[in-house]
């Protein structure tokens, strides 16, 4: 869904000149950095500035183009030694498009677009954005390069200034990610139709109260400890049903496979639903009673935290990372000490029974997200 930026908003986030931005992401399938390259992009065309994103392709490609920006198909993420001769086709569409501003959203294309941007003149302004708690090195010290670096949250501020001694403070932004409440609006009810079209589809997920882990396919995101909190919960006598959203993934078969093994030994196959990612998980969201943030390792933002709260849902995750961070602002209640399975089961059995009230969400609003980043894209340019 489009979500607009208020025009006072806009007026001051937008330079005085119309801008050329360029946005480096490996392919536009899904992932939250993916998101973001979209939303940005769509507030630059919402402000009359003209946006670009080279990327692979993907299945967000068809929503960029149709919001007004332009696509580059250019594989600057595939790990590949051929990779390399994708400098020189990135430097020649940049000295072509000349644009005001760069930004690099993820590791390899920010070496791709870094390399790239010798020998351009003029050369534009190079800012990055750090997604995710990126193992410390040289090869993620790219994303610190930026005349600007974006981290989505506090946690994540945190770890790069301890990890990289030598990067300034005052080029390190805390802009977190957002949502648009129009598009999660507090207390939503699915209409009838949906819930029957849906429920028909998976049949598997009704008749008890429904739990639900959005996350891509990896290992990351904890569907391990969802199908074992299912189990366990149904072992004390609570029946659930489990939705892993997002988990089927081209070139996740394997893990999937792995999935489905485990469900299979815990008598869990008429309990759990894998999909893939879905246009409607506000619906989803709003029919479920727990959504489940576990993943086994920090993660640097939890936007899903954000859209859940935001709908009105109680949201049960590990108290880690940006997870961790929502969630001791917004809802206390739900943070579980990471990995601790029992305490788990215990939060998941009371917040089922009874789940503390949740207030509707004042913070965390996509336009604010669009607006701070284009008034750092102006900050560089004045």
């Amino acid at each position: 869904m489009k979500a607009p930026i208020d025009p006072a908003m806009s007026a001051t986030a937008s330079p005085a000149r119309t801008l050329t931005v360029v946005q480096l992401i490996p392919a536009l399938h899904s992932g939250g950095a993916e998101r973001s390259a979209l939303e940005i992009a769509r507030a630059l065309v919402q402000a009359g500035h003209r946006s670009v994103v080279v990327s692979a392709d993907g299945r967000l490609v068809p929503q960029l183009k149709a919001e007004g920006s332009e696509h580059v198909e250019m594989p600057i993420g595939r790990k590949s030694l051929g990779t390399l001769r994708c400098i020189g086709a990135l430097r020649r569409v940049l000295r072509e498009l000349r644009p005001d501003i760069v930004h690099a959203r993820s590791r390899l294309p920010a070496w791709i677009g870094w390399w790239a941007l010798r020998g351009l003149s003029p050369r534009p302004h190079f800012v990055t954005t750090v997604h995710g708690l990126n193992s410390p090195g040289r090869y993620s010290a790219i994303l610190l390069r930026g005349e600007r670096v974006i981290v989505v949250s506090q946690t994540l501020r945190d770890y790069v200034l301890s990890h990289y001694r030598w990067l300034t403070p005052g080029r390190v932004r805390v802009i977190p990610r957002g949502i648009d409440p129009d598009d999660f609006p507090y207390g939503h009810r699915p209409d009838d139709a949906w819930r029957q079209a849906f429920f028909a589809e998976h049949p598997a997920l009704a008749g008890a109260p429904l739990l639900t882990l959005p996350g891509r396919g990896t290992r990351l995101k904890g569907h391990h400890d969802a199908v074992e909190l299912v189990a366990e919960l149904k072992r004390r006598g609570i029946e659930t049903r489990l939705l892993l959203l997002g988990v089927i993934e081209p070139g996740r078969e394997a893990y999937v496979d792995e999935l489905r093994a485990l469900i299979e030994a815990r008598g869990l196959a008429a309990q759990v639903v894998m999909l893939p990612p879905r246009q409607d998980v506000r619906d989803i969201y709003a029919s479920s009673a727990l959504i489940l943030q576990l993943s086994n390792k920090p993660e640097s933002f939890g936007r899903t935290v954000i859209e859940a709260l935001s709908l009105c849902r109680p949201v049960l995750g590990y108290a880690h990372g940006g997870v961790g961070e929502l969630l001791a602002e917004l809802y206390p209640a739900g943070r579980v000490p990471v990995g601790d399975r029992e305490r788990l089961v215990e939060r998941a059995a009371e917040l089922l029974r009874v789940a503390p009230p949740i207030a509707p969400l004042q913070s965390y609003r996509l336009a604010d997200m669009q607006q701070a980043t284009l008034a750092l894209y102006d900050e560089l340019i004045a």
